[in-house]
């Protein structure tokens, strides 16, 4: 790709362009990649489409004031966004140890931003440019709007506009406030009077009263009383739509603000999704990233579809409802077919569109028509714990959709590799979904998320029950079977969630056994802000409720947790023993074929366990072995890519 396809990124680009000064500078914590799959690409292309100049910044030296001077003092301000993912997530597992890669950096190179780096971005440009407007977006923004737990320092923080000394934050995805902000700046209103665009957080020294304007708690007061933080959490949280949600107003006395979050932007019509995907994307990464080796993040979506966004899912560990909403926004067919053609003119292109989705591939409408004039309910789930009466289940438009790429010329296979929402699913009375989604959608493997089996954990993750998911998986093994088709099911797990017990997890690892099934990867519950499991695992509350709730931080149990999911690895030997110990399933530790852990030689804890009459004359068969096992499909497990097989090696 030319430069020229790129905003300008160096004083070269803007006097090739004839740009004396840009409108906007975008301080980014990612690598600059020009594809609506990134937030930097989608604002910046937004505002040069209402006319506005825009030059990138992205992954500064933040220990180099100069660094973010190298496009001069823009116009009307910089926007600042942490990137793609927020920053402590990018930087460490949940185990709080650095990563060793970083997808969003050229190379994959970690240390390429910093911690925090939406404050210290910001902070940054403070230092050099004192009055300039400073306007902070993106994932890390939006989830810290107002007080949050931060897991890794493990306290309360305070919004980030105020850490951050930014004059505004834009929450959500925000494409239309960044336009009414910056159409605001341009007829000369100042950056401290911006206090009426939607889905924006502003910095106040009077409290704003009305009878639309909630009053939170004031910061000192939830930094010492947990069951305080949980009744503002889920205020908040019954605060996330935009028909329905009011002003809310989070006092911080020792700074002498308030913090004031106005409702959130209205959903974008399909005709305003299709214009943002539509814009002049290079779709790919800047080229001087070419001799670093490119960015490895392009790789899974450069053949990717965005078909829809938000999700009425709600799970309890996800915050998309903080960000999204829950409100469902859709592109047109028209507007995903155009993309999939130029998709397929790229010389990289082998045939094969590698998913169609969103947040939840198979959510292509509101959960019911009374959404787009009432919003969603605030004390009810659409899917959750139950299936709505109102919701409307209909996969029609996406079975259009599908069918439609699939007759593309050059297009050999499309694959749907966003979350399935399975409860959905299997709800839907009509089976043509279904059935062409094992029939032309599957890669062999389909991965769906039941989390959890046992119901107790499944209610506070917001997920349905696991008889919801046996029934789903009963009748996908049915359909393939039917097809003949030879297609496995690789279920995401997670340990270790508020409400998960040691007992819980044996029951999760004795599911996988009866399945013959190790997962390759394993998510341990990783506290983010902005989730309802973040504030259990912070309060020990479940803020719906406001009961107690069991939650495992101690380091170890969460290590036993994890390591029960894949008690066939060697290495876990020691984390397993000790685990079902303290839970009281000794009987789970022998050469019974119901056992996990067979006792190593010499292993004193199970002596008395593990005494066996002798063997009866005849051929012998080692317990356990693997050629009784299935997969979820019910058919034998084959010895493949991330699947367990007889070749693995157990614990002696």
């Amino acid at each position: 790709m030319d430069r020229k396809d790129f905003l300008p990124v160096s004083k070269a680009d803007l006097l090739e362009r004839g740009i004396e000064q840009l409108d906007f500078v975008f301080i980014s914590g990612d690598a600059y990649v020009d594809h609506p799959s990134f937030g930097t690409a989608i604002i910046s292309r937004v505002l040069e489409a209402h006319g506005f100049t825009v030059g990138i910044i992205a992954q500064p030296n933040w220990r180099d004031p100069e660094s973010i001077s190298v496009l001069g003092e823009p116009r009307l301000g910089f926007l600042v966004s942490a990137g793609n993912m927020d920053s402590m997530v990018n930087h460490y597992s949940v185990s709080k140890k650095r990563r060793k890669k970083d997808f969003y950096s050229p190379g994959g190179e970690m240390g390429k931003r910093p911690d925090y780096a939406a404050v210290v971005y910001a902070n940054l440009i403070r230092r050099t440019y004192k009055k300039t407007p400073i306007i902070l977006g993106g994932i890390e923004a939006s989830l810290r709007r107002l007080a949050h737990y931060d897991y890794w320092s493990d306290k309360l923080k305070r919004s980030v506009l105020i850490d951050s000394g930014a004059d505004l934050l834009i929450y959500g995805m925000g494409e239309r406030s960044i336009v009414e902000i910056a159409e605001a700046l341009q007829s000369g209103i100042s950056v401290r009077d911006i206090t009426f665009v939607r889905g924006t957080v502003y910095k106040s020294t009077i409290d704003p009263v009305g009878e639309d304007v909630i009053r939170l708690p004031a910061f000192d007061k939830i930094s010492t009383s947990r069951e305080l933080y949980a009744k503002s959490f889920y205020r908040q949280y019954q605060n996330t739509d935009p028909f329905t949600a009011k002003t809310l107003v989070e006092p911080y006395p020792a700074d002498n603000l308030f913090v004031v979050q106005n409702p959130p932007q209205m959903p974008l019509s399909t005709e305003e999704m299709d214009d943002v995907y539509a814009l002049p994307y290079a779709r790919t990464y800047h080229p001087d990233y070419e001799p670093l080796g490119g960015i490895p993040a392009i790789e899974e979506v450069k053949f990717s579809l965005a078909s829809c966004r938000g999700c009425f899912g709600a799970c309890s560990f996800c915050a998309l409802t903080f960000h999204q909403g829950r409100i469902i926004q859709t592109r047109s067919h028209e507007s995903l077919l155009e993309e999939a053609k130029q998709m397929t003119q790229d010389p990289d292109f082998k045939g094969y569109i590698h998913d169609v989705g969103g947040p939840t591939a198979n959510f292509r409408q509101p959960a019911c028509k009374k959404q787009l004039q009432h919003g969603v309910c605030q004390n009810r789930q659409c899917l959750f714990p139950e299936p709505c009466p109102n919701m409307e289940v209909d996969h029609r438009d996406y079975v259009a959709l599908l069918r439609k790429l699939r007759a593309l010329p050059k297009v050999k296979k499309v694959f749907v590799r966003s979350g399935i929402r399975f409860d959905y699913l299997i709800t839907d009375k009509d089976e043509t979904f279904f059935r062409e989604l094992v029939k032309y959608h599957v890669s062999g493997q389909l991965k769906v998320a039941p989390e959890h089996v046992s119901d107790g954990v499944l209610r506070m993750m917001g997920k349905p029950q696991n008889s919801v998911y046996r029934r789903f998986v009963k009748r996908y093994r049915e359909l393939n079977e039917e097809m003949h088709l030879d297609q496995y099911l690789v279920p995401y797990l997670m340990s270790s969630h508020p409400g998960s017990t040691l007992q819980d997890a044996v029951r999760l690892a004795e599911y996988l056994r009866d399945l013959g099934y190790m997962p390759e990867q394993v998510q341990d519950f990783y506290p983010t802000p902005s989730t309802i499991s973040t504030c259990m695992y912070y309060t020990g509350l479940d803020p719906r409720t406001m009961k107690p709730v069991y939650v495992a931080r101690d380091p170890h149990e969460k290590a036993m947790q994890r390591a029960l999911i894949q008690y066939r690895d060697p290495k876990n030997y020691e984390l397993v023993t000790e685990a079902l110990i303290k839970a009281g399933r000794r009987d789970l530790v022998g050469t019974d074929k119901k056992c996990l852990l067979r006792p190593r030689h010499g292993d004193l804890r199970f002596v008395q366990k593990t005494q066996t009459p002798p063997a009866k004359p005849g051929k012998a068969k080692r317990p356990g072995t693997p050629n009784s096992r299935k997969w979820a499909s019910g058919k034998p497990q084959q010895s493949r890519p991330g699947a367990w097989s007889a070749k693995d090696k157990r614990g002696k």
